[in-house]
């Protein structure tokens, strides 16, 4: 399998990989180009995207790649090359930027993560592909792409409300929101020949628009 990935998908893989590995073995590194708002409010905005391409650990690195590794390709063989970057980037970027609304009071927030790229690839791969079927560690039995993607979304809420380890979970959001939004402005055909997996997916992600701010308190 690993001989028909796309090379847009492997390049990036590799990116990660290679930045990630420099940052586990200098801290300087990883503090230059981590997400921080203090950081980036006063100016460092490249954050928003360095950070895209670091990881806590080989388990936070693993998880994101194997991710990208399955539903990348996905979207590269769909929307073609321009349209996985455009997705890729955009969805990264859009995590940053939610990141940054929701802990605009916390100058010292910090996380580091594809995780809002990643998060946008897999929503985009199942507005794409809703056919499509997960074989998940320790379940044998296929999982509906769009349950998966839910699921995951729910996961990122909880993980954001928690404060889970350095982990740009409100990136996660972020990321979704935004590979949702493009992949419909690349493809709007999606609103009538997949309708229902459009409305139940766009549901939540208004919903979280509107009450985000609020998980705070809750």
């Amino acid at each position: 399998m690993m001989n028909n990935i796309n090379q847009a998908v492997l390049i990036l893989i590799i990116a990660n990989v290679l930045v990630s590995m420099k940052g586990f073995n200098d801290y300087s590194f990883l503090d230059k180009y981590k997400f921080q708002v203090g950081k980036v409010l006063s100016g460092e905005k490249i954050r928003t995207l360095t950070s895209g391409f670091l990881h806590v650990d080989w388990l936070h690195l693993g998880f994101n790649m194997y991710a990208l590794y399955l539903f990348g390709d996905i979207v590269a063989q769909i929307l073609g090359i321009l349209g996985f970057l455009v997705i890729y980037f955009g969805s990264l970027l859009s995590g940053s930027l939610y990141s940054l609304k929701y802990h605009k009071n916390e100058p010292y927030y910090s996380a580091v993560g594809a995780s809002g790229a990643v998060s946008g690839i897999v929503y985009a791969s199942i507005l794409l592909y809703p056919a499509m079927e997960l074989y998940l560690f320790f379940i044998p039995i296929p999982i509906p792409g769009y349950i998966f993607g839910v699921g995951y979304l729910l996961y990122s809420i909880y993980g954001m409300k928690k404060q889970l380890g350095n982990v740009g979970h409100s990136a996660h959001l972020g990321g979704t929101i935004g590979g949702f939004a493009i992949t419909l402005l690349l493809n709007p055909s999606l609103f009538e020949t997949n309708k229902i997996l459009v409305i139940a997916l766009g549901v939540p992600i208004i919903l979280l628009l509107l009450f985000g701010d609020k998980l705070k308190s809750l």
